[in-house]
């Protein structure tokens, strides 16, 4: 009798680590939620409480419970976000129920981009984007240290220099 094979999962390779997120890209999320949901929010309160209708208070109550659903969500995704580094490829991970994972090899790297918002900046993390040969490549890994974006940064590019060099 044999063992049941175990498949392998294609988001979690064998022998791969993972670098996580700075936990800090939560705060820049639900900040930017904030934002987001005050003026709907405001709007939808003060139209069930000047119409007297009183069915309209389910607009509020839809985007209340939204809200609370990304409350709940947004830590957990940011945690799901993280990143490898092996010899040949990056690999980039994120989501919770949509999973995806995206290799680059590094010879197919053209050039690296870090971008930092006002809020990302204040929270002291960084966006590293990464630009291949495919036009619909989504390759970036967000809420990096500053410091860790830059080495990363430049770790890829080096990287990519050396893979195209080779060809």
């Amino acid at each position: 009798m044999t063992a049941p094979s175990q498949d392998p999962s294609p988001f979690d390779p064998a022998g791969v680590v993972w670098t996580p997120v700075s936990p800090r890209l939560t705060t820049v999320r639900l900040v930017t939620l904030a934002t987001v949901v005050v003026l709907p929010l405001t709007g939808g309160i003060l139209a069930a409480v000047l119409s007297g209708v009183p069915g309209l208070w389910a607009v509020p109550g839809v985007i209340l419970a939204f809200t609370l659903w990304l409350l709940i969500l947004i830590p957990r995704q940011v945690r799901a976000i993280g990143y490898a580094e092996r010899d040949d490829d990056l690999l980039i991970r994120r989501g919770v129920m949509m999973r995806a994972m995206v290799v680059v090899p590094y010879g197919r790297l053209q050039f690296v981009d870090v971008h930092a918002g006002p809020l990302d900046r204040m929270a002291g993390v960084a966006r590293v984007q990464l630009h291949t040969a495919s036009a619909s490549s989504d390759a970036a890994i967000p809420g990096l240290p500053h410091a860790e974006a830059s080495r990363l940064r430049d770790r890829l590019a080096s990287r990519g220099e050396a893979r195209l060099a080779g060809l």
